[in-house]
């Protein structure tokens, strides 16, 4: 099954700056060859199910292996059975309405 997600990583305990955290966590994304856009407050990703979670998962293992001792991460997840549709479809469908 296909998925987008959103996704937002925080991790706690690691001081104010958390952007060597979400660099690494879209590295993990990337590696794992997934489509995605980040935004700032998060990153939209989609792809293969299983693919898109192992990747949410491996974000959380690399994070802590980084010295963070807990992770709040937020998500938004989205399917759809009776068509496909990816990010840029989604954009694209607002961005012409905006247009007429």
């Amino acid at each position: 099954m296909k998925v987008i997600i959103d996704i937002c990583v925080i991790p706690m305990g690691v001081g104010l700056s958390v952007s060597p955290y979400v660099a690494a966590c879209q590295r993990v994304i990337e590696e794992a060859g997934l489509s995605h856009r980040m935004h700032a407050y998060g990153t939209n990703v989609e792809g293969d199910w299983d693919e898109v979670f192992a990747a949410v998962k491996r974000c959380h293992e690399v994070v802590h292996e980084m010295g963070a001792p807990r992770i709040n991460t937020t998500l938004k997840v989205g399917t759809r059975t009776d068509r496909a549709q990816s990010m840029q479809d989604k954009i694209d469908s607002v961005t012409q309405k905006l247009e007429h």
